[in-house]
């Protein structure tokens, strides 16, 4: 008798479809769950905005398990220490303005602070595509990332949200795939595409990536490296702070977007 096996299949099915279904309709979807992503869903979710976050891999931080070319630790600038003390995260000081963190503490520690708050985050599922209509971002296509790895075709679920954020790395995905999908496609503000982000210069890079955050499509903002590749910016390497207030960015923005269209209605 299987009884063990079986019960434990119940569990995790009946608690899956239990939790997905209740996604289906959330105020804010993030794609990617790096610094800016995860820091992002956290500061909307502890102001009791619903959201989820996707993420392909089976991991989430991003790029920060392998800090520094492997050297598991990071730098961030006193600016940004007060969003890392939130996360109850070690910061030892290095020089005059920055510190340095154990990059497997600080994903570790932002990840529970941010499902404490109320995230819920998924991992291994892809978002592929948008929900766009009228032009309007208003929701997100999923599947498997195992799928895409495996070359089938099997059509994806999707979900509705109201404001969508693309925290998916150098990449920008969402954004080159309304830029590949859309005729005429233009993002809002000066942005005409996504040149991607300039080689190394840690300064100007985090000094640009506040100003890059922001709405680039309705409904769609960018945050992270997404931002500074869409407005061609340079990369920064391993110093994060930039991307955590960039996150933190994120977040106000789409609250003061939420509260407007709240008012609107």
């Amino acid at each position: 008798m299987a009884e063990l096996e079986t019960k434990i299949t119940k569990a995790i099915v009946e608690s899956f479809t239990r939790d997905f279904l209740d996604c289906l309709e959330v105020d804010v979807a993030v794609a990617g769950a790096g610094p800016s992503g995860m820091t992002a869903a956290y500061f909307l979710a502890k102001e009791g905005i619903k959201v989820a976050v996707f993420e392909r891999n089976l991991y989430v931080g991003g790029g920060m398990w392998g800090g520094g070319m492997l050297f598991p630790k990071i730098v961030v600038q006193e600016k940004a220490r007060w969003v890392l003390d939130g996360f109850g995260v070690n910061l030892a000081k290095w020089d005059e303005g920055y510190f340095v963190a154990d990059s497997v503490e600080v994903v570790s520690k932002c990840t529970a602070s941010t499902l404490d708050a109320g995230v819920k985050v998924w991992v291994g599922m892809d978002v592929e595509d948008l929900i766009v209509h009228n032009d309007r971002a208003q929701g997100v296509v999923l599947n498997w990332h195992a799928v895409e790895l495996a070359g089938m075709h099997v059509d994806p679920l999707a979900l509705k949200a109201k404001l969508v954020i693309d925290a998916t790395g150098h990449p920008a995905e969402l954004v080159r795939t309304l830029e590949r999908k859309i005729p005429g496609f233009k993002l809002t503000e000066d942005a005409t595409g996504v040149p991607g982000e300039r080689s190394m210069w840690a300064e100007a890079g985090e000094k640009e990536i506040l100003g890059n955050t922001r709405e680039v499509y309705p409904g769609l903002l960018v945050t992270g490296m997404s931002a500074n590749a869409v407005f061609a910016s340079p990369r920064m390497g391993a110093i994060f702070g930039g991307m955590f207030l960039s996150g933190k960015r994120a977040a106000e923005l789409a609250l003061g977007i939420l509260e407007r269209e709240k008012k609107g209605d």
